[in-house]
């Protein structure tokens, strides 16, 4: 990263302090602070250590183009069973990109793990959304010791063929699409459409979208669009996913899977426009000990479009690990 893109990116973290902020932290709920991990900076989000001493740990990855504001609603569900944090994966959100420039697979997982080496908060109830569940589930098969339990909802994992729906996403893959995807204006009109493209993606019904959190997500995607970076991150991450949907051998996703003792529960939605849920079936063969939740009016992303249904299911889930 040059020296113009880490100062603008400085620049950037430091207006994601500022409380209520559009694109920034919800106003006096969560704390904010910068993590320095090899190789990277992450943002790390959650509550004040007082306010969540002596519970269990977890840990929130969000997808790709996501950020940690992926998880505060699950996150505020969950108050008072674990202390949860969630990262900006390299890139995304109010974290800059790695100082390297490795946005595989394999390296947002070397991020995540960093982070959790220099928090000392492993083994951690992992949670991870389409690119952050694939990251969760190589770094459970790589280093089980730091994962207490897997709640992965619509995993990234290999689905051949894929979803119509989903080459859109693909397509990010591919050298100079992103270029086009610059061309947006950013402001007014376009970046709305662009937005509302987006959210009609990964939502099961885009129109029950409250309007303020449209309006944050515009804001976000303005602020995103303003990043030297931005479609870079999001390009190479892209990327690392198909490279990592052709890896064989041990380093296979689904072959990790299947070495995963960990316990895990699945969720997914029945108008995934990303991933399918016939990928259902097999998750719940390759994963050892394994769950399944199905939301019939869920898309991609159902901690935000059903947050109270995961959040009932997953303490559901936490209670049966504790026991």
């Amino acid at each position: 990263m040059s020296t113009e893109q880490q100062e603008r990116a400085g620049a950037e973290r430091g207006s994601g302090r500022e409380e209520g902020s559009p694109g920034g932290r919800p106003e006096g709920r969560w704390a904010a602070r910068t993590v320095e991990v090899p190789g990277a900076a992450l943002m790390v989000t959650g509550p004040t250590a007082e306010a969540a001493a002596g519970l269990p740990e977890a840990l929130f990855v969000h997808g790709l183009g996501g950020s940690s504001e992926n998880w505060y609603e699950l996150m505020a569900e969950l108050t008072g069973v674990v202390r949860g944090e969630a990262i900006d994966l390299p890139g995304f959100g109010w974290s800059p990109p790695p100082a390297d420039g490795n946005l595989s697979l394999s390296g947002h997982v070397r991020a995540v793990i960093g982070y959790l080496e220099a928090s000392g908060r492993g083994p951690v109830h992992l949670f991870g959304n389409s690119l952050g569940g694939a990251v969760s589930v190589r770094l459970a098969a790589l280093r089980p010791d730091l994962v207490r339990s897997l709640t992965l909802i619509s995993p990234a994992l290999p689905e051949l063929p894929p979803q119509r729906t989903a080459l859109r996403t693909g397509l990010l893959a591919v050298p100079g699409v992103p270029g086009l995807l610059q061309r947006i204006p950013a402001n007014g009109r376009g970046v709305e459409q662009a937005t509302d493209g987006l959210l009609a993606l990964v939502y099961g019904d885009a129109r029950a979208i409250p309007a303020e959190r449209r309006e944050r997500a515009v804001a976000e995607y303005r602020r995103r669009m303003g990043l030297p970076y931005a479609m870079q991150a999001l390009a190479g991450s892209a990327r690392g996913i198909v490279s990592a949907y052709t890896e064989r051998g041990d380093q296979a996703l689904w072959r990790q899977a299947q070495r995963i003792e960990a316990p895990v529960l699945l969720v997914y939605g029945l108008r995934d426009k990303l991933v399918s849920y016939r990928s259902a079936a097999r998750a719940c063969a390759a994963f050892r000990d394994a769950r399944l939740l199905v939301l019939p009016e869920s898309g991609h992303v159902a901690m935000m479009e059903h947050p109270a249904q995961v959040g009932r299911a997953t303490r559901e889930f936490l209670r049966e690990v504790a026991g």
